[in-house]
């Protein structure tokens, strides 16, 4: 029996040199994956959007090269790597070997860098920690220098030769190591996002991002910054034109803290079909917001209440507005600056500065009075989108309720819904259900099935179209409420300006394969269509996820009569016309009794079983839809307001289907 491990003083220890990241790089870069990745390379990226900011160099190159290698180029000051005499080592020491070492510690007073990104000294270090390989070239002072770096470690020393040039900047290339992330080969569309985000925020500067691999190169820049980068979101279909204004003031956290700068700059724009929210601090996009997005909520919220009430548009007991009725309709952008930042954590997603807070509270909340003040107009319109938004999201919300009361709650399905036949199986993963044509068609499927892991749902006639029906119809409808209940999984709807409104749930699905069963006849692929579009509607992961299928039942049933006794008579079924002319031609000179397939409710068990219902020799069809544009649009087309396009179809296109017609 082995003995448990000694706890003594001798168990602690401490990491040391390049193992501080290599072995917990998710301490600074937030995950060992490829978003980690992403943000050792936003790092680099970032100390040369400082500098640049500071005016020294207006462009940055990105290329990404075929073996998964970076590389960063500004025109710069170049980092300084010389001997500091005030540390007492070399300063490239300092960058790329020591954890809190930097030129960012002074910028509120008056430092190298006064809005800067990077403030904590950890991005250069730590990136170069988690490389493969890190070469750097830095041009400054009349010199080149060079520096490379493995795994880690330095390779030789720091090389240094006199340079003729004027030009001055940094380039660092390195490679992701593999023994540090998980995943290093970062996407090209990852990094025209991070860059795209960087040249809104940084409007004076060009972002030149080429791919290696296939020759593309792509150059990012936005003149008017936050502003037209908001005009662009809008897409020229607001209901407002883009508004921007900018501030700059000076405060404290605390009582007993410094004071320090904050600058701050505001679009936003209100648009009834796309929302957008956005927030920049330093550059850095606050994925999470924090204090800019406390300030927008306060000051939105409390600016457009007040235009309601005196405008007098709330009806008698009705709720204040929420800020999600206001976002439902607000595109906006925040780019604000501080030489002073209190990030949540080195992934620099939120800040948590109160001062800023308070700062843009009171410069939206000022300027949003304003704007209604001089767009009497179109601050009606927005103060009336404003509450269709709230409506919207009170009724959508009573919907949701009532669907998990209807739905999701606890129900013995078995005696509530009419004719439902159950299987015995309770392993999800076995069980199917078969949604039949009518009553006459439940006797048949019923005796032909296997009880162990096979049900039945009728449908009587004709469901409603949900393509066409509101949710208020539709879920009066007793013959769809029963189907989402036999389902089990709930619905999932769409509203415009609502999110989670949904009461679906996968795992709830009581069923591994939804089979629709109809008769092969025009009534029944109607039926069948209904089916599929309900379910597109209502539940549409079904399909996506692959559980919904159609089964095939047989056009035609042929009856072979040998001549010679020797031979059995039996029944043939074909599901085409050219299966049909298949077996006619391989029993040629035979007697054959050939006839239309009788309806599903007319068909022996046996024949269902064989048929339809028998996992070896029943013919399944999956629906997959390859496109969810081409499915929307074809559904519109067969069962939607389309008439012209439906019109048009039938006309190019109903000599195709005639053999379906039982003429």
């Amino acid at each position: 029996m082995s003995s448990k491990p000694v706890y003594n003083n001798e168990s602690i220890s401490m990491l040391k040199g390049a193992d501080r990241v290599r072995k917990r790089p998710a301490v600074i870069f937030g995950s060992d994956n490829l978003e980690g990745c992403i943000h050792s390379f936003f790092e680099i990226l970032s100390n040369s959007i400082d500098e640049a900011r500071e005016g020294y160099g207006k462009s940055i190159k990105i290329t990404r090269f075929s073996d998964g290698s970076l590389e960063v180029e500004d025109f710069g000051r170049g980092i300084p790597l010389d001997f500091n005499l005030k540390e007492n080592r070399y300063n490239w020491e300092l960058v790329y070997c020591e954890l809190y070492a930097g030129g960012k510690y002074q910028n509120n007073m008056q430092g190298n860098y006064e809005f800067s990104l990077g403030l904590n000294g950890l991005g250069a270090c730590a990136t170069q920690y988690a490389s493969e390989y890190f070469d750097v070239t830095v041009f400054r002072d009349g010199f080149k220098y060079h520096l490379s770096f493995k795994k880690g470690e330095v390779c030789g020393s720091l090389e240094k030769e006199p340079y003729r040039f004027k030009r001055t900047g940094t380039v660092q290339r390195w490679k992701p190591d593999n023994d540090v992330f998980t995943e290093t080969l970062i996407p090209i569309d990852s990094f025209k996002e991070t860059i795209k985000r960087q040249s809104v925020v940084n409007s004076g500067i060009e972002f030149v991002l080429k791919d290696d691999a296939t020759g593309e190169e792509y150059t990012f820049s936005y003149p008017e910054g936050i502003k037209g980068y908001c005009q662009e979101l809008s897409e020229m279909k607001g209901i407002t034109e883009p508004c921007f204004f900018e501030s700059q003031g000076k405060g404290r956290d605390k009582e007993d803290r410094d004071d320090y700068k904050v600058k701050a700059e505001v679009a936003f724009c209100f648009n009834n079909e796309i929302n957008v929210l956005e927030y920049y601090h330093n550059s850095s996009f606050l994925e999470h917001g924090g204090s800019p997005d406390k300030a927008v909520r306060n000051a939105f919220v409390s600016v457009i209440d007040k235009q309601i009430r005196q405008r007098e548009k709330y009806k008698a007991n009705e709720s204040k507005i929420t800020f999600q009725d206001v976002a439902d309709s607000l595109i906006l952008v925040t780019n604000t600056f501080s030489t002073q930042t209190s990030y949540e954590n080195q992934t620099k997603k939120a800040i948590n500065n109160k001062f800023v807070q308070d700062f843009m509270t009171d410069l939206i909340k000022s300027q949003l009075e304003i704007w209604f003040i001089e767009n009497k107009m179109l601050g009606d319109k927005v103060v009336e989108q404003m509450l269709i938004n709230k409506r919207s999201r009170e009724n959508a919300e009573k919907t949701r309720v009532n669907l998990k009361k209807k739905f999701m709650g606890s129900i013995d399905i078995n005696n509530r819904i009419k004719k439902f036949v159950d299987c015995r199986s309770r392993d999800v993963s076995k069980r199917e259900i078969y949604i039949v044509e009518g009553d006459s068609a439940l006797g048949a499927v019923k005796l032909g099935r296997d009880a162990e892991f096979q049900g039945i749902m009728p449908v009587r006639g004709k469901i409603l179209n949900c393509l066409k029906a509101d949710y208020d119809a539709i879920f009066k409808s007793e013959i769809i409420t029963d189907l989402v209940k036999v389902l089990g999984c709930g619905v999932e709807i769409e509203r415009k300006h609502t999110k989670d409104l949904s009461a679906f749930s996968l795992e709830s699905l009581r069923w591994n394969k939804v089979i629709i069963c109809t008769d092969a006849d025009v009534d029944g692929f109607q039926i069948r269509t209904l089916i599929l579009a309900m379910i597109y509607r209502l539940m549409p992961t079904l399909i996506e996820k692959g559980y919904v299928y159609v089964a095939e039942s047989p056009l035609f049933e042929i009856t072979y009569k040998p001549k010679s006794k020797k031979e059995e008579e039996k029944t043939l079924f074909a599901f085409n016309e050219k299966e049909k002319a298949e077996i006619l031609a391989k029993y040629d000179n035979s007697c054959l009794y050939i006839q239309r397939s009788k309806g599903l409710g007319e068909n022996e068990p046996e024949m269902m079983w064989q048929t339809t219902m028998n996992p070896k020799s029943r013919r399944l069809i999956k629906i997959c839809p390859e496109d969810a544009k081409k499915t929307a649009e074809i559904f519109d087309l067969l069962l939607g307001d389309n008439l012209a396009g439906r019109k048009s179809h039938i006309e190019n296109s109903g000599h195709l289907y005639l053999d379906m017609l039982d003429i």
